[in-house]
């Protein structure tokens, strides 16, 4: 069992910058690649990155490749969104969650946190 905790969401103005976290606990957790995906006000949810377990392999939304970066620290069971030059269009309330698989679809997650709102002020 995985549990995740995201948190540093907030308002900012457009161009500005967040970095987002999700704090896992539970065993295993270095053996997951985590995902984030983003809710906007009534719109599905979509996918924004994707990290493997070791770093190594990272994926992007075409949305936000260039300005998003994901990284990990496993020693401290952490995930990290960077978002740099943020724009209206990125509000939304963003989501970290577990997988087994390299996998950008939702469905194959099988842990979620509760999420964070980001409001990008225009």
């Amino acid at each position: 069992q995985v549990q995740l905790v995201e948190s540093g969401g907030g308002l900012v103005q457009a161009g500005g910058s967040l970095r987002l976290s999700c704090a896992a606990s539970g065993r295993s957790f270095s053996t997951y690649g985590v995902g984030w995906f983003r809710q906007a006000p009534g719109e599905e949810r979509e996918f924004v990155g994707y990290i493997s377990w070791s770093g190594g392999l990272t994926l992007y939304a075409d949305s936000v490749k260039g300005r998003f970066t994901i990284s990990r620290d496993n020693a401290k069971n952490t995930v990290y969104l960077q978002m740099n030059s943020l724009k209206s269009e990125d509000t939304a309330v963003y989501y970290c969650a577990a997988s087994g698989s390299t996998t950008t679809r939702a469905y194959d997650y099988s842990y979620w946190g509760q999420g964070t709102r980001v409001t990008v002020s225009s």
